[in-house]
């Protein structure tokens, strides 16, 4: 409803009191006619109102001494005091009204009603009147929405949008990149930072330098149910991203995710993307991702935060001033990013992570556990309760080893009964020496065992037998050492070959097998035979 100023509504009443008529009142002040309506009932109210009671003086009445002149009568019937009478001119469909808001019940539209109207019960008014007839049939109230009211520090809600086209280094095109957006819940405060591509570490670290930039933690965060926050959205039991938990575990925080396909719940971080979008990027294009990345905090010092809240009528930049002592202090060390994977334990109580073995006890042979890959260290967890098992420091070169001597398994297995078996498949030289490494290493000797096996698939296995034969007389334990015999031996054995005299042998004339040249002609010739007249051939083979 619009509520015209004090010196307005004086300017109306007194044209009023002049029997000026509403189109020469919107004239003369530019106030919209159904506004000037209103406060024509509303003086007419107090005129009547005045005429009833002698003594009182109202607004638009004349000292008791003068007569005032006829009022001119009015065009539209007359709403009581306090009222907002908004029909006042009756509507040409009103005697048609049951019939009318029984189509409109029908779901059917303004000019079919009208032109019913027009061949069932000649009706002489124009479409417009129907429309507008039909239109205030149909007002549905908007969706009402309860405001949710926050402590200060109590909520953050995140979300991403589109940013203003910008340069691609790698194709030199334009193009969108991601905009994240983190806003207090309190203040309206933001922190905005566009990407050009999302992961589960970059959703992370847009998270910890908003935090970092707003220079403390909130309680919880309002998230969507995008796969770098939510792996399996759920109402009760979302669960979240390892790695996107972590973090927030690091800094005290809770996520909340909303529900699926409702924005609502997080409306605040909606509003300030739009805002993003609409007022400080629409229009604009930057030639790299750190101009527009600057350009925003520059925004965000120079305007957004200056601006004054529609709801609150109070400025951002103050009221974040209010809520940053109610943040929480940051952890005195940064989250520390992790590659996270799943490794069983092998038979020899160990996990392979790079190519290199690290020890998982108490974790069971066979059993799966989390590996928390850091730049310097690796963490074995236990996958079920995410428990600390082992702390590793990270090998940097593949094919390493971290296992104490007081761990190694000694006692033979399946594994180890199989593998000598294919041992003394190839030779005794070669089981002796895998069980020679079985003694000395336990189980971590079978990784070796299976590749002296494996080299049988690839070289003659007198061979292997003979670099084994070596290997124990030097007392080699190795199978990378066990390999280079082995290669050795046959290059010795391919020069051997190519040494060797070649003897030219004599071809043999005479022999059991071979039959006379004149059975080999006459089976050619049967042969030409068949084929230039297979038909006959047969013919004649049948009548013989």
């Amino acid at each position: 409803m619009n509520v015209l100023k004090p010196h307005q509504q004086s300017t109306v009443f007194t044209l009023l009191e002049l029997n000026k008529s509403q189109r020469e009142i919107h004239r003369i002040t530019g106030i919209d006619r159904k506004t000037i309506r209103r406060y024509m009932a509303i003086f007419a109210a107090r005129a009547s109102a005045s005429a009833n009671s002698p003594t009182a003086v109202t607004i638009g009445s004349r000292p008791p001494d003068q007569t005032p002149p006829p009022p001119r009568p009015p065009a539209f019937e007359v709403a009581p005091a306090g009222t907002h009478n908004f029909d006042f001119a009756r509507s040409l469909c009103e005697p048609h009204r049951q019939w009318i808001e029984e189509q409109v019940r029908l779901q059917r539209n303004a000019q079919a009603i009208y032109q019913d109207l027009v061949d069932e019960f000649s009706f002489a008014a124009s479409y417009e009147s129907v429309k507008r007839f039909v239109r205030a049939l149909r007002h549905v109230d908007p969706e009402q929405f309860d405001r949710l009211d926050f402590l200060p520090g109590e909520e953050a809600q995140v979300d991403y949008g589109e940013g203003a086209p910008t340069r691609d280094p790698k194709t030199g095109r334009y193009r969108r990149p991601r905009l994240f957006v983190m806003t207090l819940r309190y203040s309206r405060h933001s922190f905005r930072r566009v990407v050009w591509k999302s992961g589960q570490e970059v959703w992370a670290r847009l998270h910890e330098e908003a935090l970092r930039y707003f220079g403390g933690c909130v309680h919880y965060v309002v998230l969507d149910n995008l796969k770098e926050g939510v792996i399996t959205p759920d109402l009760y039991e979302p669960e979240i991203n390892h790695l996107y938990a972590a973090m927030l575990d690091h800094y005290g925080v809770i996520a909340d995710p909303a529900r699926v396909r409702d924005p609502n719940r997080k409306g605040t971080v909606e509003n300030a993307i739009q805002h993003t979008q609409g007022t400080a990027l629409r229009g604009r294009s930057f030639d790299s991702i750190e101009e527009q990345n600057a350009f925003l905090v520059r925004w965000e010092a120079n305007w957004a935060s200056k601006r004054l809240h529609g709801r609150a009528r109070r400025q951002v930049e103050s009221m974040f001033e209010e809520e940053k002592p109610h943040l929480r202090a940051l952890p005195l060390t940064a989250f520390r990013y992790f590659k996270q994977v799943v490794g069983t334990v092998s038979d020899d109580t160990t996990v392979r992570i790079d190519h290199s073995w690290y020890a998982a006890r108490p974790a069971a042979i066979g059993s799966t556990v989390l590996v928390r890959v850091f730049d310097s260290t690796i963490e074995v967890r236990d996958r079920q309760t995410q428990a600390l098992l082992r702390i590793h420091p990270r090998f940097t070169e593949p094919g390493q080893l971290l296992l104490p001597e007081d761990e190694r398994p000694f006692n033979p297995s399946r594994q180890t009964a199989f593998l000598l078996s294919a041992a003394g498949d190839i030779g005794p030289q070669t089981k002796a020496l895998c069980q020679r490494m079985f003694e000395a290493q336990g189980r971590v000797g079978q990784r070796g065992m299976w590749g002296i096996v494996g080299l049988a698939k690839r070289y003659p296995a007198r061979i292997v037998e003979q670099a084994c034969s070596q290997a124990l007389q030097y007392r080699l334990q190795s199978y990378k050492q066990v390999r280079k015999l082995v290669e050795r031996l046959f290059e010795q054995a391919l020069e051997q070959l190519d040494q060797a005299p070649q003897v030219a042998l004599p071809l043999t004339q005479n022999h059991a097998l071979i039959r006379p040249a004149a059975e080999y002609g006459e089976l050619f010739s049967l042969g030409a035979r068949q084929q230039l007249n297979p038909l006959s051939l047969n013919n004649g083979e049948t009548n013989e």
